[in-house]
């Protein structure tokens, strides 16, 4: 008997990831809860265990695959029933015999994530005739937020194309039929088969239209473009960083594609690697947040002697009673739900043309991992006392830098901090994490001269950076959000006697 291994729930919005590593081989023993793969997804990696002990039978998606929720991974059969000595990779319609007697399966659209309606028929994998495996590609969708892979429900011949490529489909609509292999004659297609491309490995694989499209306007090879999609399908992002990089360069000599001969000795000081899925995800929501939201900042400075003095007076009692040390963070995530109750702008977000204000305060805490920065969220902070914020932040930060974060971790933020300062920054302004409408900057603490009832003494002073959508949050709004920021850092009592 085989025990089947799928994808897990990814997370809210997230319907797809790209198989990395294989830990495990066919033909391997594995223990129940062995990691078996790693997936990755445009924000987060996810390791799969194995559901049960066996001999890992057979790999259905090998590395480099693309796949959906609850899309199947590979069998793992008892040490009785391992099938063959030498199990090979599942590749394409040859591994999944097909049931003679199926009766035909509508492919319909899966679920494309909270609050999207319809999506467009991007491209088809498969033309009408074909045979097709179960949960193998057959046609890529796109929204105005992902695109999704719609996996084959069963295994058996693509009879018909309901949703031609360009087609707007509403969300559980029809896309296709596919028929057993009795009576398996191509039916009459609703819609012009999909002729593939010839790409450069010989394998039939259908670059994306606007790809095309793009690479046709700019007069670009497909040779210049290094596809990432699946199989080596180029897609328009490829082509968009192909130009980007002929256009940045300086001159032809350095340009992307094609390169001029460069000397020996720079060449081989030259290493090119590929994005991360989570480092385009970053570079790609920066971006939007900058080109959407009318982005301010407003500056001002705290004097920490405050916090310093009563974190020195109470942090071994602090720790010795709730097992944690006290830091200054959750001063400033305290300080910040303090100031949102009076500003709740800076708390708000715009939808359409309404503003959605917050009645809680989830707070991201950035965080820098040796893949990215991400942002795990401290949800009902504003409830919370110093000691479970200093908990919570703590087992965010180790989980985040090992990569354990789960989707539903990260999401749902209603402002957030972020903590420059540790890396040695005196000043900067942070850029927004969309939805939110604000984002407060930490840096540097440094002993500075400052004047104090008339007197000029030292004190350890840090600069603080309030950005803010403009479209939402005004400019008075803005410096008294800061202002009692700065107030209730600088006299932590108010924070004890909420004034």
């Amino acid at each position: 008997m085989a025990t089947e291994v799928r994808v897990p729930t990814l997370g809210e919005s997230v319907t797809e990831a790209t198989v990395a590593t294989w830990f495990k081989k066919p033909g391997d023993h594995v223990a129940v809860d062995e990691m078996l793969c790693e997936l990755e997804t445009d924000k987060v990696t996810v390791e799969v265990p194995s559901p049960v002990a066996g001999k890992l039978a057979e790999i259905v998606a090998p590395e480099g695959t693309t796949v959906g929720v609850d899309a199947l991974l590979a069998q793992i059969a008892d040490e009785g029933n391992a099938g063959p000595e030498e199990p090979t990779l599942k590749k394409g319609a040859d591994a999944a015999p097909v049931q003679p007697d199926a009766a035909p399966v509508d492919v319909m659209v899966p679920t494309l994530g909270e609050s999207v309606t319809e999506a467009t028929v991007s491209t088809w994998f498969k033309k009408v005739g074909d045979p097709v495996a179960q949960d193998e590609m057959l046609c890529e969708l796109e929204t105005d937020k992902v695109s999704v892979e719609v996996p084959a429900p069963s295994a058996g011949i693509l009879t018909e194309i309901v949703a031609p490529e360009g087609s707007t489909v509403q969300a559980a609509g029809k896309l296709a039929v596919i028929a057993g292999a009795a009576g398996a004659a191509p039916a009459k297609p609703s819609a012009p088969k999909v002729e593939a491309a010839a790409p450069k490995g010989g394998k039939d694989v259908e670059d994306a239209p606007s790809a095309k499209k793009l690479m046709a306007e700019h007069n670009l090879s497909r040779d210049g473009v290094s596809g990432t999609g699946r199989d080596g399908r180029i897609m328009k992002d490829d082509v968009q960083k192909a130009l980007a990089a002929a256009s940045a360069a300086p001159a032809p000599a350095a340009s992307a594609a094609p390169r001029a001969p460069v000397p020996a000795d720079d060449a081989a000081r030259e290493e090119r690697v590929k994005m991360t899925r989570l480092r385009q995800t970053i570079a790609r929501r920066l971006k939007d947040a900058q080109n959407t939201a009318a982005m301010l900042t407003t500056y001002n400075e705290v004097d920490m002697s405050g916090i310093m003095e009563l974190r020195n007076a109470y942090k071994d009692q602090f720790e010795k009673k709730h097992g944690v040390k006290m830091g200054f963070m959750s001063f400033f995530v305290k300080a910040c739900c303090h100031a949102l109750k009076e500003v709740p702008e800076v708390n708000a977000e715009i939808d359409g043309t309404d503003i959605i204000y917050k009645n809680y305060v989830h707070m991201g805490v950035a965080v820098g991992t040796p893949t990215g920065l991400v942002v795990p969220v401290v949800r009902d902070a504003d409830q919370m006392g110093f000691a479970a914020i200093e908990k919570k932040i703590g087992e965010l930060g180790l989980r985040a830098r090992d990569g354990k974060l789960s989707m539903a971790e990260m999401q749902g933020g209603s402002f957030t901090i972020s903590n420059g300062g540790v890396y040695g920054s005196l000043m900067s302004s942070p850029i927004l994490n969309p939805p939110q409408s604000g984002i407060l900057g930490m840096h540097k603490i440094q002993e500075r001269p400052v004047v104090v009832k008339g007197q000029i003494v030292i004190r350890p002073m840090m600069y603080l950076a309030l950005s803010y959508d403009h479209r939402i949050v005004d400019g008075k709004g803005a410096v008294t959000f800061l202002v009692r920021v700065k107030e209730a850092l600088e006299d932590p009592r108010r924070l004890l006697m909420d004034i």
